[in-house]
């Protein structure tokens, strides 16, 4: 009986208890093992995809700027500081390119850039790297071969991946070549771009950062530990040069840790334990789903703003584009902020991703059912569907005005705007690169309206667009050639006297088939397009060796924003003097006051060194900047010339007060005032009594050329008019 009892009670349950303890415990190492080998494989295939998409990649940044016209001729004239600008430096900071090199055609090297510390003994170590595949590239440019090149690949190239002094990297060379085909190139005569990105460091960090590798690391030699996960990197001649190590994640094996505990405690808490740890696996799937929903929406989404990115928003854009029925309507908005990069200058990169995040914020309120993404750094694409034109042009509307609000950071507010590209399309024939292609060109008419607007695409806008690239390259011409541009001197009169006693210099561009171009449409376009340092620097070494056999008169120049927030601007002007013999207080440089207000601590510091030297400096157009008293008076300048929309109605009594309060203003701070377009002797006569202390117009001149200038001082004759 007792037998039975103990039988009954102990032995029975207690075998029960094992076998099903058994059994439950099997089961769970099992499960374990097997979520376990899951997870890694996942993990596996989404390095080796990390991996293969990273050489195509990194020839893709370089189009960014080795397609390009400027490029081709940078690259010719060995204008070094040019290409350590665009082919060193910036693909570094933007793309994180480790190093980058310039070679002409025969294989010698232009340019190199090397981003420090690399930890590579010499730059031979580059240059072997390299050379095999700059040979390889450069015979099939020789033989034109063209295999490989698409709408995405824009050019051929070779890649692979190698060492470089010991370290593995991926090295991408790229062929040189323009971006409108009116550059023509000898085959086989390109120069060559070379990108570095070395693999181990910094990059298996950032790999792991961002789709959530714990330890993940570089190792050259197999490891053999293998609670570690890995795969090897292989150049395209097999050679392993190699591997990718991290620790998988482990969800199986976390799980059971858990219900082990549970498990040893007694049969019934096997089965309480079973009930647990089924939901506990449970939770530890969805999590592990999250995870994998999050690493695919990490390929699809903007890190920053959580917006789409470039490619995922194309490919819905080709996809829904695809699926559309003849009288679907579906238009694409492409949005740049203005005034972005005076953010990231004035406040630092951390404001300027915070005002990004607040700009997608804004964005998503106001297109709330709308595919937004974002394409670059302040670029925004938004693709609005089944809504008419009048719709459209209502939300680019609101998007512009929604922007223009100041935004609060950190107790700042930041003031910048937009401007709104749109091209709409309907039914199922629109193709999606030509789709926003059209976008893009109505954003550059947007910006060429003056910006803070938005621009719908006509087919106008086509020709347009070629007119200008047409006035692009005869502006080159014409700077190349030395003989369009021209520099016209308006005379600058003391109030009371009939002698000049300086010279405005003005640059005039005379088309040899447009005619005189007006300097409102040629000086913003070579500002957009570089070339304003050029016309500058062409103007100030006709000005100084104007005065230079003229030592009773002074010479004022204008600068622009590009030109005064360049490091060697200073440089240039007083060489420029020193060259002539001129004294730096006899030139005097015109900035906008929008420029001396904003403050920015290259175009300060660049300020500050000229005036030590003793140049003089005046705020050209006074008035018309939108700018308190109150914010002008900490502005150091030595000259306010009063803009000339105040001088129009001043001797009948108009604007008195206004010019008054600004020559008094200048008085207190010791400065000297100038009064612009002075047309009547009631005008000069009224700007005297209120102590104004010169004057320039068409009543004493108009722009005259450098003889007729030499004349008038020489004769004190004051009758030469030729604009």
């Amino acid at each position: 009986m007792k037998q039975s009892q103990l039988l009954l009670k102990w032995i029975v349950p207690a075998s029960v208890s094992a076998l099903v303890g058994a059994m439950l415990l099997g089961t769970l190492y099992w499960a374990a093992a097997r979520t376990d080998e899951v997870a890694a494989a996942r993990q596996k295939d989404l390095v080796t995809l990390i991996v293969s998409k990273l050489q195509s990649s990194v020839a893709h940044d370089q189009e960014s700027a080795t397609v390009w016209d400027d490029a081709v001729i940078k690259t010719r004239e060995r204008d070094l500081e040019w290409l350590d600008v665009n082919l060193g430096q910036w693909m570094n900071t933007y793309f994180g390119h480790d190093a980058a090199f310039v070679l002409s055609a025969d294989g010698k090297p232009i340019y190199e850039f090397i981003a420090k510390p690399f930890g590579v003994s010499t730059a031979t170590d580059f240059y072997r790297a390299y050379s095999p595949l700059a040979s390889r590239l450069h015979g099939r440019l020789a033989a034109a071969d063209q295999e490989g090149i698409s709408d995405r690949v824009l050019s051929i190239g070779e890649s692979d991946l190698t060492f470089v002094g010991g370290r593995p990297a991926v090295i991408s060379v790229k062929p040189i070549v323009s971006d409108t085909g009116e550059i023509k190139q000898r085959a086989g005569e390109e120069n060559l771009h070379i990108a570095v990105r070395f693999l181990d460091r910094d990059l298996p960090i950032q790999i792991g950062g961002e789709y959530q590798f714990a330890e993940m690391q570089f190792m050259t030699t197999m490891p053999h530990d293998k609670s570690h996960s890995q795969i090897a990197l292989r150049s395209k001649s097999g050679e392993i040069i190699g591997y990718f190590n991290w620790h998988p994640f482990e969800p199986g094996t976390n799980v059971l840790d858990a219900t082990l505990p549970v498990i040893g405690l007694s049969v019934i808490a096997i089965f309480i334990a079973a009930s647990l740890a089924g939901h506990a696996i449970w939770r530890r799937s969805v999590k592990l789903n999250s995870n994998r929903q999050e690493l695919q929406s990490l390929a699809l989404r903007d890190t920053l703003t959580g917006l789409a990115n470039r490619a995922h928003f194309q490919n819905e854009l080709v996809v829904r584009l695809q699926r559309s029925k003849p009288e679907d309507v579906r238009s694409v908005l492409f949005i740049d902020l203005d005034r972005f990069k005076a953010v990231n200058d004035t406040y630092g990169h951390p404001i300027g991703d915070k005002l990004i995040a607040l700009v997608a914020e804004r964005m998503r309120d106001i297109l709330p059912n709308a595919l937004v993404g974002r394409i670059g750094g302040d670029e925004f694409t938004v693709l609005l569907e089944m809504i008419g034109s009048s719709e459209v042009a209502d939300t680019a509307n609101r998007i512009v005005a929604s922007l223009r609000e100041p935004f609060e950071i950190e107790g700042v507010y930041i003031t910048i705007g937009a401007s709104v590209g749109v091209a709409t399309a309907t039914g199922p024939g629109a193709e999606a690169n030509e789709l926003t292609r059209q976008a893009d060109i109505a954003l550059y008419h947007a910006k060429a309206a003056g910006r803070n607007a938005y621009a719908v695409f006509g087919d106008h806008m086509d020709e347009l667009l070629r007119t200008r690239r047409k006035l692009e390259h005869s502006l080159r011409d014409a700077l190349a050639g030395g003989t369009q541009i021209e520099v016209a001197y308006q005379p600058v009169y003391l109030a009371d006297s009939s002698g000049p006693c300086s010279v405005e210099a003005l640059a005039r561009w005379i088309h040899p088939e447009l005619g005189p171009i007006g300097p409102d449409v040629f000086i913003p376009l070579a500002e957009e397009i570089g070339l304003i340092h050029k016309i500058g620097s062409l103007v100030l070494e006709d000005a100084c060796s104007l005065i230079a056999r003229m030592p009773s008169i002074s010479a004022a120049v204008n600068a622009s924003a590009a030109e005064l927030s360049s490091p060697g601007y200073p440089l240039r002007v007083l060489s420029t003097l020193a060259k002539w013999g001129v004294e730096p207080s006899r030139l005097e440089i015109e900035i906008t006051e929008s420029l001396a207000i904003n403050g920015e601590q290259e175009t300060e510091r660049n300020i500050t060194m000229l005036r030590t030297a003793g140049v003089k400096f005046a705020i050209d157009d006074f008035g018309t900047g939108y700018s308190s008293f109150s914010r002008v008076q900490n502005v150091t300048v030595d000259r306010l010339k009063i803009d000339k929309s105040f001088i129009e109605g001043i001797s009948g009594g108009q604007n008195s007060a206004i010019v008054e309060a600004i020559i008094n203003m200048a008085r207190a701070h010791g400065l000297q005032t100038t009064a612009e377009g002075v047309e009547t002797n009631e005008q000069r006569e009224a700007l005297k009594s209120l102590g104004c202390n010169n004057v320039q117009g068409f009543l004493m001149s108009r722009p005259i050329a450098r003889e007729e200038v030499m004349a008038l001082v020489n004769t004190g004759n004051a009758n030469y008019g030729r604009v």
